[in-house]
Formats: structure tokens, C-alpha cells, sequence
């Protein structure tokens, strides 16, 4: 059995993939989309720079005071490829798990109606 992916995986993965659609977004809209604080949104960035999966380009001639683009560097792509692989397979072991139990179930309820109706 694959091991389960952890919560900050999770959390990167979610990152990495709308920073790679939407690079000019705002942290605070990261935040929302993602459904966690704008700390953890914060943290989470700053993780993935550390890292070397992110890069972040300032726009100095912007109209907004802080406007950035966030870029998935090759490592981060490299990275974002191997989680989705482990995000998926996760899924998929899940999936397997509740297909078995549901399965299970019916047959369990099947058979409770069947006596119930001698």
C-alpha cells in the first residue's frame, strides 16, 4: 500500500498548481482559493521558496505597491510532477479502500433483508 500523502504535500501541491495557472495572483487570493489563513498561505510560500521550487519576480512598475509573479522553477516542476503521483495514487488507494467497503456493505445489508423476510 502507498503511503498516504501528508497534509503540507497536500497543501503544496494545491499551491504549486494555482501559482502556475494564475503566477500575478495575490497571497491573500491564494489564501481563499486554498480555504486556509493568509499566515499558513504565507508559510507555505515561503517553504516552497526555500526549497527552490518558487521564484518570486517583483514588477517594479506596477501600479499595485506589492505586485509579484510566482514561478514554478524547474526543480518545482520536477516536484510538482512526483506529488501529483503520489496525490494520485493516494486517491486511488482510497477509492480501492471505500469501493471494498461499500461492496461490503451491500452485501451485509442484502443478506439482514433476506433473513428479516423468512
Amino acid at each position: 500500500m502507498q503511503k498516504k500523502i501528508n497534509t503540507d504535500e497536500d497543501t503544496h501541491l494545491k499551491l504549486m498548481r494555482l501559482l502556475e495557472q494564475h503566477p500575478n495572483i495575490s497571497q491573500r487570493e491564494l489564501a481563499e482559493q486554498l480555504g486556509v489563513s493568509l499566515g499558513k498561505t504565507n508559510y507555505c510560500i515561503k517553504a516552497l521558496l526555500d526549497k527552490g521550487w518558487v521564484k518570486i519576480q517583483n514588477f517594479q512598475d506596477s501600479k499595485r505597491k506589492l505586485a509579484y509573479a510566482y514561478l514554478l522553477t524547474p526543480q518545482g516542476m520536477l516536484e510538482k510532477s512526483a506529488i501529483t503521483v503520489r496525490f494520485l495514487q493516494s486517491k486511488m488507494d482510497e477509492y480501492e479502500r471505500l469501493r471494498l467497503e461499500i461492496e461490503s456493505l451491500r452485501i451485509e445489508v442484502s443478506t439482514e433483508e433476506l433473513s428479516r423476510n423468512k
